[in-house]
């Protein structure tokens, strides 16, 4: 959608050129700020388990409201760096980026692909690979099934703008 052509590596992920073209649709919005959830990687599973969001971004005080208010939502999520220099490894010689960047570092580097379509817009990405689907009951809130993982921080960080 923002003109950035794309070298598909890896067919298994496709939904990251969905989420970019839904990311760079909502930058013509220009909305203030742009949050979005994702069973992005299986390697955010690896890094932080079942229970544990991955938290990446490209604007500190977002990421720390979203951090704030996972907290008091009792979801957790962990901050993840969006190392520049792994940008590299998306990289293309035939377009102007590729789907993935391989194994090692994968859900910064596929943050960093989609960073690439948020342009200046404070942004904030969440990979719920692990937590999005629980395997046995976790608590109250969070029973064998689809979780709804990031409906309750979201609640919380859009009541956190009212006050």
């Amino acid at each position: 959608m923002n003109g950035k052509t794309i070298e598909v590596i890896d067919t298994d992920a496709e939904g990251r050129l969905t989420l970019a073209d839904a990311l760079a649709f909502a930058t013509t919005l220009k909305p203030d700020a742009i949050i979005d959830f994702a069973t992005l990687t299986g390697s955010v599973v690896a890094g932080l388990g079942d229970q544990v969001a991955g938290l990446l971004g490209n604007n500190q005080p977002l990421l720390e409201a979203v951090k704030k208010a996972a907290a008091s939502a009792g979801e957790m999520v962990w901050p993840l760096p969006l190392v520049k220099e792994y940008g590299e490894t998306i990289k293309s010689k035939v377009a102007d980026l590729k789907n993935v960047g391989g194994r090692e570092g994968d859900a910064i580097k596929a943050a960093l692909f989609l960073e690439e379509f948020v342009g200046q817009t404070a942004w904030a990405h969440l990979d719920i690979a692990g937590p999005a689907y629980a395997e046995k009951d976790f608590n109250v809130y969070t029973p064998e099934g689809g979780t709804g993982f990031g409906v309750r921080t979201m609640l919380h960080y859009l009541r956190s703008l009212a006050n």
